[in-house]
Order: C-alpha cells, then sequence, then structure tokens
C-alpha cells in the first residue's frame, strides 16, 4: 500500500540524502519515455516542494527535449539498504541552461562538475512514499569517476564539440533546449 503526501517531510529529505542513485523518468507526447538513473551528489532539496539536480553531459538529452512538450516529470529513489522504502517526487519541472539568468545563481548549491550542461527544477505537487519489499539488498562502494575523467580529458572546447554533436536532438529526433552554435 502505497501513502502519498503533499510536501516532503524532514524524514524524507533525509532518506533523499542518504541515496546515491536516483531516477529520473520523462515523456514526450509521442516516442520514448525516458527514465535515466542518476548519481553523484547532484540532487539538492530547496525546499519540502522544490527539488534541483544538476545534469552533466552525456550520451542522451531527452529530459530537455521533453518538458518543451510536457513538463511532467518523475523522480524515484530506492532504498537498497536495510530500510525498505521506495520514494517518488510527482510534478512539474523546467530547464535551466547556463545562458538562463537563473542559473548562476542556482549553480552555487552544487558541486563544481565537468560539463554541467543544465539544471532541472521539480516543482513536486505529491510525494509517494511505497514499500520496496522486492527491492534487492546491495551495498554502495563509490561514485564512478569515468565520466568526469573523460569530459576533463576533452577539455571545454572538446566539452562544447561533444554536447553539440551529441545534445541537440534525441534518439526520436526531437530537438533540445541546448543551442546550436554556428561556426
Amino acid at each position: 500500500m502505497a501513502d502519498f503526501f503533499k510536501e516532503l517531510s524532514k524524514k524524507y529529505m533525509d532518506f533523499i540524502e542518504e541515496q546515491p542513485i536516483f531516477f529520473v523518468a520523462t515523456a514526450p507526447k509521442s516516442g520514448r519515455i525516458n527514465l535515466s538513473p542518476k548519481g553523484l551528489d547532484c540532487l539538492k532539496i530547496l525546499n519540502p516542494n522544490k527539488v534541483a539536480y544538476v545534469n552533466l553531459a552525456g550520451s542522451g538529452n531527452e529530459t530537455s527535449a521533453h518538458l518543451l512538450e510536457d513538463n511532467r516529470m518523475t523522480i524515484m529513489f530506492c532504498s537498497f539498504t536495510r530500510t525498505t522504502t521506495v520514494l517518488r517526487l510527482y510534478g512539474s519541472a523546467r530547464e535551466i541552461i547556463p545562458q538562463d539568468p537563473e542559473f548562476e545563481e542556482l549553480i552555487k548549491v552544487f558541486p563544481d562538475f565537468v560539463a554541467i550542461r543544465q539544471i532541472y527544477i521539480l516543482d513536486v505537487d505529491t510525494v509517494q512514499k511505497s514499500c520496496g519489499y522486492s527491492v534487492p539488498l546491495m551495498e554502495y562502494q563509490s561514485d564512478r569517476e569515468t565520466l568526469e575523467k573523460y569530459m576533463s580529458g576533452l577539455g571545454e572546447d572538446g566539452v562544447e564539440e561533444y554536447q553539440q554533436k551529441n545534445n541537440l536532438t534525441t534518439i526520436d529526433g526531437l530537438r533540445t533546449r541546448l543551442i546550436q552554435i554556428k561556426d
């Protein structure tokens, strides 16, 4: 049986901060639903009804395009430890790119990652807590350093080139909000 709440309690804020991984789901009006795992210290709770996460350059940029068509987002946290909890945050989201005026202020709450692509803000309208009884017990070892090392090796120009090549459209051909740089 699931329990629903209008906002995050202190107990669930603490639970979120303990999780080394979360999952983000979005969908366009038609096409593939996207479900992405996120790690590192990239999610921050801004208040009981608002969370933000910094998104790093990667192989796809589905969330950006999906939010242009439908701003619904779900973020899910699972406990893989003795605690049996699955927590979902439902709401409407928006994307903040480096060219947006509020980006500079928001980015200050996050660690200084290489290849920051955008920040997503989720305005939470519903919190759902369910049991997670079938989620396996697993042990967290550490964060992977692969993305940071790879992007650092590209350098600033290389990261920009990578994003221009890989992150302007989705696998369904939808346009993202990233700005195309003309040569």
